[in-house]
């Protein structure tokens, strides 16, 4: 039962959480129990060997870290909204450094500001259900990702079922919220179990991703369902 936070808020703007960037990290090891990082990893071993990757909702940069560790020759840009986090980002990068191979990009996934067929890797980690007009984003992805691309999009989603189900649905829509607010100081943790259940199934997003010019090449379940991996490539050009 695992529940990482994301800093954009339900706005997209990021400036929700610019006031806690410096607790952030943090906050994802204590309410996940560490799993994030495993998630991560995860995410990161379905792209392949790229030379050039995408990570969008980067926060403080975990996920574009860890694309940039398993390969070493790869460029790889992290985007996000919040200028507070992407200071944290670029921080911890020069510490490990990776600060060559590592940009860090203020941006919106609904208007990216690449040409198309840039990207041979996109990832976003716990971002697109905070991203109002998914269909645009997803259409972006598609825009920028190299024929046969990877797009690893990693989300929290709303446990269903009995048995353990319950208990991360519990997890989800009261500790998390709690446990955040009173880590953080901070009241915006609230908003978490309501993006939660505001996202749609793994199958309906499925769907949405298909009509934005995706195909699906893997899904993923974690805890319970309390989190999916999806995995898509653009669909290739005359197909339907």
């Amino acid at each position: 039962m695992t529940t990482p936070i994301h800093p954009a808020g339900l706005d997209g703007s990021g400036a929700m959480f610019d006031a806690i960037a410096e607790r952030y990290d943090l906050l994802n090891r204590l309410m996940s129990f560490g799993k994030d990082r495993s998630w991560r990893r995860q995410t990161a071993s379905q792209l392949g060997a790229p030379k050039r990757a995408l990570d969008l909702a980067t926060g403080t940069g975990d996920l574009a870290i860890e694309v940039a560790r398993r390969n070493p020759l790869a460029q790889v840009v992290g985007l996000d909204p919040s200028t507070r986090m992407l200071d944290v980002g670029r921080g911890k990068t020069k510490k490990l450094g990776l600060g060559t191979q590592i940009e860090y990009v203020q941006g919106d996934a609904q208007s990216l500001p690449f040409p198309d067929r840039s990207f041979d890797a996109i990832t976003m980690a716990f971002g697109i259900r905070n991203v109002p007009n998914r269909p645009a984003a997803l259409c972006e992805m598609a825009r920028v990702a190299r024929p046969g691309a990877k797009i690893a999009l990693l989300e929290l989603t709303e446990p269903s079922g009995s048995g353990l189900s319950v208990v991360a649905r519990l997890h989800v829509h009261w500790i998390v919220p709690a446990m955040g607010a009173i880590i953080s100081g901070s009241r915006e943790y609230a908003y978490l179990s309501r993006s939660i259940a505001a996202f749609p199934a793994p199958d309906a997003f499925v769907q949405i991703a298909r009509d934005s010019g995706l195909e699906l090449v893997k899904l993923v379940s974690f805890s319970f369902g309390a989190c999916h991996l999806f995995v898509f490539t653009p669909r290739a050009e005359g197909s339907s």
